[in-house]
């Protein structure tokens, strides 16, 4: 699932602001900024990879990726399912044609 993207060209003094404005958002809070309002956090201990490739004769990339888990998210007291036990508790009725 994409959360965001964006492309474009730029000069590489450019390109070398942003990955600075980038290094500097991860140093401070750990928190990359991206589109009008959006953030996402990124942890302590991440996986890191460089791939740099030559797509053709006169073209190279090179990609710079970074993922890590996000801790499991902890259920809200009013999230919780009731519990088999409350369930267990609750009297059933027998009607006299169900217990022949």
């Amino acid at each position: 699932m994409d959360i965001y993207e964006d492309s474009r060209t730029v000069s590489r003094s450019d390109l070398a602001a942003w990955l600075r404005q980038l290094a500097n958002q991860l140093e401070s809070d750990g928190r990359l900024f991206y589109g009008a309002a959006g953030a996402v956090t990124v942890a302590d201990t991440v996986r890191c990879e460089l791939e740099i490739e030559r797509e053709s004769e006169t073209e190279v990339s090179v990609e710079i990726e970074f993922s890590w888990t996000e801790p499991a998210r902890v259920k809200a007291a009013d999230e919780e399912e009731p519990s088999k036990d409350a369930e267990a508790t609750e009297p059933t009725e027998t009607t006299p044609e169900a217990a022949s």
